[in-house]
């Protein structure tokens, strides 16, 4: 599944003819141009969508990239921020798609975050039936995360992702000393994501993650590194298990439920991505040691590691009633079944779809009585 060649390390996502490498290496920004044209029979038109924050630093150097390799470059610059991740904002997409006049065989790059990645891939499934795109992430979160797996989305007043597609990218392209210039907050938001690997399939990465916390939030190379690679390493096994959601990429939303639920209810102002999954993960965490799947403790260590990392851990005081509402608008819901994902022990996650109202109206008055 790996191959390495210097510092670059290549993870191939083995899916059939939507497969795809997940290419990371320091420094390769820069050569994203050459490894496109390797993807297509000649360059041609592309079009790179991205931010205000993001293209200012990093659109000139993908921009001379893509020219020097043979390509025609186009832009679309999006205001930043998960509050614009709206059907406004994939219309802009599409009307700059329109006004490019791209065919059906020529890319669409998203450089950018998560919020850039989702849009950006939904929008590309969707014009023209589908063109290929590619992923560039510049946050700790799309790094680890978001931009594998092709699931691709923008929001709705009713929910989070409620609108999207399963749409596989043709490459992820993973520069990691972009991470240089993000804001501490999110590099700890993005942390967060990785920490949940280690929570629902290898407890090594867990304590290991407890270990180097500090030189994580530092952006240590060498840290950096690992744990970019083995977030990527579970995220595409997993992906290749289950592309579609059916069984076990369920567990990848730990913390997720109550997580995007948050964000909803906060009117995604409030928290970050990460953060809001933070506390959706020990809400989850909680809830297994109330229902008796995992021993007592294991919230107290995931509160341990989420604020060694910075991560708020309070549970915003919303009633139990607002809380299942908004979890009943869950895309992940199957009928009228809130699904969770709890937890018997740190590498351990299960899917539970039997969990009854009254558990969760027990487990928000928990929080109001402390």
């Amino acid at each position: 599944m790996t191959e390495t060649r210097a510092t670059a390390q290549v993870y191939h996502v083995e899916l059939g003819p939507r497969s795809y490498d997940i290419h990371i290496e320091p420094g390769c920004l820069d050569d994203i141009g050459p490894a496109m044209a390797g993807l297509f029979e000649k360059p041609s038109r592309c079009m790179v969508v991205s931010n205000v924050t993001i293209a200012p630093l990093y659109m000139d150097r993908l921009r001379a990239s893509l020219k020097q390799a043979g390509w025609q470059v186009s832009e679309c610059i999006l205001a930043d921020g998960e509050r614009y991740k709206t059907m406004e904002s994939f219309a802009f997409i599409m009307d700059a798609l329109m006004d490019a006049k791209l065919s059906r065989n020529e890319p669409v790059i998203a450089l950018g975050g998560g919020v850039v990645g989702d849009m950006t891939g939904f929008a590309a499934s969707c014009y023209r039936r589908g063109i290929p795109f590619i992923q560039v992430p510049t946050t700790v979160l799309a790094q680890v995360d978001s931009s594998v797996g092709g699931k691709t989305a923008i929001n709705h007043p009713h929910g989070k992702n409620m609108i999207g597609a399963f749409y596989q990218p043709r490459l992820v392209w993973v520069d990691s000393l972009v991470l240089n210039t993000l804001e501490p907050r999110e590099v700890k938001a993005g942390i967060a994501e990785a920490i949940k690997y280690g929570l629902i399939r290898d407890a090594s990465f867990f304590d290991w993650m407890n270990s180097n916390m500090a030189a994580a939030l530092d952006l240590d190379a060498s840290v950096l590194s690992k744990m970019i690679h083995t977030s990527c390493r579970h995220k595409a096994e997993v992906v290749m298990a289950d592309e579609t959601e059916q069984g076990v990429r369920a567990l990848l939303n730990l913390g997720h439920t109550f997580g995007h639920a948050i964000e909803s209810m906060t009117h995604y102002s409030t928290y970050l991505h990460g953060e809001a999954v933070a506390i959706g993960t020990l809400m989850a965490a909680r809830l297994s040691e109330q229902l008796g799947f995992s021993g007592n403790g294991i919230e107290t260590q995931i509160r341990a590691i989420f604020q060694a990392a910075g991560l708020p851990v309070d549970v915003p005081a919303f009633d139990a009633e607002h809380w299942l509402d908004a979890m009943g608008h869950d895309k992940k819901n199957v009928g009228s079944r809130i699904r969770y994902i709890l937890l018997r022990g740190i590498g351990e996650a299960f899917l539970a779809e039997d969990v009854k109202p009254d558990a969760i109206r027990h487990l928000i008055d928990s929080y109001q009585s402390t």
